[in-house]
């Protein structure tokens, strides 16, 4: 299924009395943002792209609570202020509503970074967590009409991930490190979450979670 395929499915999710959602999970290096970003252009300006990622927890905050060293596990992002920014997608006011993105450049959420006009029909919203089943996450999940879980070779994710991390500051035995501590651990939850989904795309094209 190609992209516009894809975005022909998104596209039946808009209503007229409400704003769709579509969450896009997977694990990290999965292709997340990419599939995102090519759903938006394909939708045109009736479709914008806002991130989970926009949730982390501050690093001041990661210190404070003694995580800095696990940023991008689930407990590190603020998961109840992602639902409520959702639900306000959901029925927005009559004006735009801004939400936060991340700056991959200083490793940091920017509040206010991303308007979502009132002629928006559907938001994108990709991250790791949107399938995780506890109650915080369950809330993330409750807002989507569909989630979908993007995945891809194994390989190519672990690669992409140490050369993200060596494109934003770390050596490549730092980034090989921290991809082995702390992403793949994430990787292993987020896998499990795959199930869940009510479609997963993979480079073969999409399938339902009960055909494989």
């Amino acid at each position: 299924m190609t992209v516009d395929e894809l975005a022909a499915r998104a596209r039946q999710l808009m209503r007229d009395d409400r704003r769709a959602l579509l969450g896009i999970a997977g694990a990290p290096g999965a292709g997340k943002t990419t599939l995102a970003l090519a759903l938006v252009e394909a939708l045109g300006p009736e479709a914008v792209h806002v991130p989970m990622d926009g949730f982390h927890l501050a690093d001041v905050e990661l210190d404070r609570l003694g995580r800095r060293d696990r940023k991008g596990a689930p407990d590190t992002f603020d998961a109840g202020g992602y639902a409520a920014l959702l639900a306000r997608l959901r029925h927005p006011p009559s004006g735009t509503v801004y939400a936060p993105a991340f700056d991959r450049e200083i490793e940091q959420p920017i509040a206010g970074s991303i308007p979502v006009p009132s002629s928006c029909r559907l938001v994108v919203s990709e991250g790791n967590y949107l399938l995780v089943d506890d109650p915080a996450w369950r809330a993330v999940r409750a807002r989507f009409d569909e989630v979908w879980f993007h995945e891809t070779d194994e390989v190519l994710r672990h690669e992409r991930l140490v050369e993200r991390h060596v494109r934003f500051g770390k050596t490549r035995d730092g980034a090989v490190a921290w991809v082995e501590a702390v992403d793949e651990p994430n990787a292993r939850l987020i896998e499990a979450t795959r199930p869940h989904a009510d479609l997963v795309v993979t480079e073969d094209g999409p399938t339902r979670p009960e055909d494989q």
